[in-house]
Formats: C-alpha cells, sequence, structure tokens
C-alpha cells in the first residue's frame, strides 16, 4: 500500500502533504530534521492519511492537493483546519 499523508507541526501550525509506503519511517525522517522543506518546523505529527493500491495513484493524489487549492481547502475542512 502506498499513502497519502498530512503532518502538522507542533511548533507552527504549519502542514506538509507527502507520500510514501512506510508512513511511519517518513515521519520519523522528518521529525529528525532530515528532510530540508520540513526541518525548522520539528515536530511533526500525522494528523490525517489516505491508503491507495498504487505508487501512482498516491502521487496522482499528493499533486493535486499541493497545486489545486480546492482540493486542499476541502480536505481541510474534511479534517477540522481552518485557515
Amino acid at each position: 500500500m502506498y499513502y497519502v499523508y498530512v503532518l502538522q507541526s507542533e511548533k507552527s501550525g504549519e502542514i506538509y502533504i507527502g507520500s510514501t509506503n512506510d508512513p511511519k519511517r517518513r515521519v520519523s525522517e522528518h521529525n529528525v530534521g532530515s528532510e530540508k522543506s520540513t526541518k525548522k518546523n520539528c515536530p511533526w505529527k500525522i494528523i490525517y492519511y489516505e491508503a491507495y493500491r498504487t505508487f501512482r495513484l498516491a502521487r496522482i493524489r499528493e499533486r493535486k492537493l499541493k497545486h489545486y487549492g480546492k482540493s486542499l481547502a476541502m480536505l481541510k475542512k474534511r479534517i477540522g483546519i481552518t485557515i
């Protein structure tokens, strides 16, 4: 399985969207500061994820969330994040 996940910074409240086949490992990588894009807002907690059968489908969903504001706005509404 492949996952699209949403992380929230416990420091700033910022959210980050990514995809992986191992969510626990990936969150750990974000929290140790090995990722340049999330290093400054550690620690992170996973607040939402979706499972997909293929890597391709997970990446398509990740890109939609990152590049189409309406998709992200709908997801934020569903999981209770206010802007």
